[in-house]
Formats: structure tokens, sequence, C-alpha cells
């Protein structure tokens, strides 16, 4: 079967989908695929070859990710590829192809919570009621996902299949002295911090997680850091405006986007992580956080809790008390942050990205063959 991977997106933005679609890429390419060929379609500007594997060919594309006229010009191109199958990581396939269809939905969040939403993001995922109804099947990254595109969205539960992702492989525990050093020498931290990992947009609730430090300082005289690592979003205004609000310019810490090879060194470095997300489809920043050893507060909302387990304390991310208590708690109680860290480690071996790609050539398989 010849195969088709949508990996344009890899270019524009490697966080997030981009990084879901190179390691199941990567994983695919690392086990018995039997006579399947894989046809990578990437971005023409992008130089980079994903995988360098006698069974995976590459597609440069004009096409642009989330462009306006993408559904003409990307069925037109894919169409001249010959596939057999496409499969859409990034939610919407090209509604007129000649092949099967799969797509992967990684959450609804542009549903759920619209006002969150540029203008053109809402224009992009709004098609997502003629996605899923022109797809051959759906891949959800969570039960909750797929719990939410069966009463949100009205999928067929035969439609759709969960595959957990996993965590990137290169985020393991380290030596503290070894990661502390890489994180003096890189980012100028030479302090205990509180670390939050993710995109800065209203959804991951940023301005409810300053005013609970505030109050940490204030309260309980907590003197840690607070370090924000993650690149600026849509709506991200409001962040920086609540940081000057609350007279915290000196406490937090912007360090933009951070590769994976800094980032393992912060989550072992850090005190712990906190994830205070209103909605997450997955919740890939805890489970790093979780492979590395790193003590969690996460939210109790959407797929969150399916993923950490009882790894992690889990908090309402309403509440500003409790979330203040909460890092309260995992700074002071030393049993607390054992538990958490070799719980922790535990729960992400649940996880792998073998398993993903095992069970999504299975889909291919059901699909193409069908």
């Amino acid at each position: 079967m010849r195969i088709g991977i949508d990996a344009r997106l890899v270019y524009y933005n490697r966080a997030g989908i981009g990084e879901y679609i190179v390691l199941l890429v990567q994983a695919l390419a690392n086990i018995e695929t039997g006579s399947d060929k894989f046809v990578l379609l990437q971005s023409r500007k992008d130089k980079t070859n994903i995988i360098e594997n006698h069974g995976f060919g590459r597609k440069s594309l004009w096409t642009p990710s989330h462009n306006r006229f993408e559904q003409a010009a990307l069925g037109f191109e894919v169409s001249r590829i010959k596939l057999d199958l496409l499969h859409s990581p990034d939610f919407i396939p090209p509604f007129r192809r000649n092949c099967k269809s799969v797509i992967t939905i990684h959450d609804l969040a542009f549903l759920l919570y619209p006002h969150f939403l540029t203008k053109e993001s809402a224009r992009y995922y709004g098609q997502i009621d003629q996605a899923w109804r022109r797809t051959d099947h759906i891949i959800a990254v969570s039960e909750a996902t797929k719990q939410d595109s069966i009463k949100m969205l009205g999928v067929p539960e035969k439609k759709i299949t969960v595959i957990h992702e996993a965590a990137n492989p290169i985020y393991r525990p380290l030596p503290a002295d070894e990661a502390k050093a890489h994180v003096k020498t890189h980012y100028k931290i030479d302090q205990d911090f509180i670390l939050f990992v993710s995109t800065i947009e209203p959804r991951k609730n940023l301005p409810g997680l300053l005013q609970a430090y505030r109050r940490l300082r204030d309260d309980y005289k907590r003197t840690e850091l607070l370090v924000l690592a993650g690149a600026n979003g849509w709506l991200w205004e409001e962040v920086y405006e609540t940081v000057s609000r609350l007279n915290l310019e000196d406490h937090v810490a912007f360090l933009g986007r951070v590769p994976s090879e800094d980032l393992v060194h912060l989550y072992n470095a850090a005190r712990l992580l906190v994830h205070p997300s209103f909605y997450e489809g997955f919740g890939l920043t805890p489970l790093e956080a979780l492979t590395c050893g790193t003590p969690a507060i996460v939210s109790n909302t959407a797929a969150l809790p399916e993923v950490v387990g009882d790894a992690a304390l889990l908090i309402d991310p309403h509440d500003i008390e409790g979330m203040t208590v909460a890092m309260m708690r995992v700074l002071t109680e030393n049993e607390l942050r054992d538990d958490l860290s070799s719980k922790g480690l535990k729960r992400a071996r649940q996880f792998s990205w073998e398993k993903a790609a095992q069970k999504t050539l299975e889909i291919y398989h059901k699909v193409g063959g069908s």
C-alpha cells in the first residue's frame, strides 16, 4: 500500500501537532511495515528530511498549511501523487481526492472555547464537520477526545479509534546537578524554580497560574522563580499584562520556545511542573514531566486525568487558592514529592511511540483494505 502522511505543518510549527507528526513517522520507520511504502508530503520550503529510510519517500508540496485556498490546491497536488491512503494529522484532509483518508483529531478546543481563537484559526478548524464526514476513519489521541467527537460532532463510535501519544524519547531522568548546571549556563537561571511549558495562549490558563503564584509569594513567602517556556500563541497579550499588573516582572522568566535538548534539562532542574490548562485533548507536557520524574500539578479537566492517572496532583483550574496550596505542598512535603516522582516514572512507561505506530499501521491497513 502507498501511504501518504501530510507533514507540511512541521515546517511552520514543530511543536504540538508538528511534534506528533515527526515522532509518529520516526516510530513507523522503526517497526516492520511489510511492503507498505510511505510518502511524506512536506512543504517545498522545508529542506530537512524527517526520516531517512528506504521505505519513506518525499514529495514537496506548494500548498501552505492552513491556506485559504488549501482545499482546492492540496487536493490537486495529492491527486497527482497516486496514493492509496492519505493520513492528515492536522484534522482537515482535502475533501476532493482519489484515495482513502485517515485524520487525527487532537482536541476540540476550537469548539469548546471559540473565543480563544483567531479568525483565521476559527475558519480553518471550522471545517471539522465536513472533515469527519468526508474521511474514512478518525484517530483520536485520547478517550476524552473520542467522547467529545461523538457528543459534539455526532461521529459514529465505530468510525473513531483511540491511539495515545507518547513523550519524545529524549525526555528522561537526569542528575539534578547536571540539569541545573545546563539551565544556569544556557538560561542564566541560578535558583529554584517552578516550571510551565506550553504555548502562551488563553486556553492554558496562565493568568490563573500567575494569580496563584502571586499568592504563593505573598501568603507563604516562597521565593522560587516562575519559568514559562513556550512561544507566544494567539491572544497572548493578557499574560504579559497580568505579569505587570501583579508586579511580577522580576519573578517571572519568559524563555520563549525551548528546543527539546534544553527542555529535558529544564524538567529535571525544576522543583515542579504546573499545567493548569482549561482543556487538553491529550496532555503531552505533563507526560514529558512525568517521564523525567518531575512532580506535576495538573488540571482535572478533559484528557489530563486520563494521561497522568494518580501520578500527579489534580486541581480545578478555576480554583486559584487550590492551585496555590498544591504548589506549596509539592514544594515543602518531601514524601509527596518522592511519591509523585516515583509514580510519574511508572505511569510514563505505559505510553510509547512504538505502540502508537503499530496501532496506527493497523488503522491504515483496515481502511486501505476496505
